[in-house]
């Protein structure tokens, strides 16, 4: 507990590398599932199968090989990076990575939420005239997000403690400050203590919030 105590401006900073990580993430896998949920319920084959081939490969693979690809095979082996600062470009390599596996949830959630739409709006939508776009922007997602903000508050949760990998990209945050804690032989049990603790002050939240607003942003049907 002293070296929690003796390093808590470290702690700090490391939850809140956590935080900022999670938080742009989150955005930008947003983002990115709403594109592929778009693509997976798309009119054009294409589109389907992409979406389809992008979800299932990302689904599958574990997020350590997928932020290794990032920051070995896109920085390392393309020499494509974002900064020649090391700190800023393990971050946004974290983030890349962490969006584009995350999204593949996001995706069939949202997804699973289109489902829930009653066929008949779509098809009222197409007797209006409206086009695919319009009726999927203006009736469908609407109520598919409203109908799934419980699942999407797991995956931003899963999002949160899947940050604790990705020093594999070269970015440390919290998970990683713990370690180093630990190999300096600063005391393991209250370190892993202190540490789980900001993990759950950081994710029960997040689901009594998700809970509390799918419960009132529920779709009357």
């Amino acid at each position: 507990m002293n070296a929690l105590i003796s390093n808590l401006d470290s702690v700090l900073a490391s939850f809140w590398a956590t935080i900022r990580l999670t938080v742009v993430s989150a955005i930008f896998a947003l983002i990115l599932g709403t594109i592929l949920a778009t693509m997976r319920v798309a009119p054009t084959p294409v589109f389907r199968l992409a979406g389809t081939v992008y979800v299932n490969t990302l689904r599958n693979t574990p997020l350590t090989l997928v932020l290794l690809f990032c920051s070995l095979g896109i920085s390392n082996v393309l020499k494509l990076n974002f900064s020649d600062d090391p700190s800023v470009n393990g971050y946004w390599f974290a983030v890349l990575g962490l969006s584009a596996y995350t999204s593949a949830f996001v995706c069939e959630s949202l997804r699973a939420g289109i489902g829930t739409v009653s066929l008949g709006q779509a098809e009222a939508a197409r007797a209006i005239g409206l086009t695919f776009v319009q009726s999927l922007r203006l009736i469908i997602l609407p109520q598919a997000f409203r109908s799934v903000i419980g699942p999407l508050g797991s995956v931003l949760i899963a999002l949160t403690k899947n940050t604790t990998v990705v020093i594999v990209a070269g970015y440390a945050e919290a998970a990683y400050l713990m370690s180093e804690m630990i190999y300096e032989g600063s005391g393991t049990v209250p370190i892993f203590l202190g540490f789980a603790l900001g993990f759950i002050v950081l994710t029960l939240p997040t689901g009594f919030f998700f809970s509390w607003l799918s419960k009132r942003m529920a779709v009357v049907r």
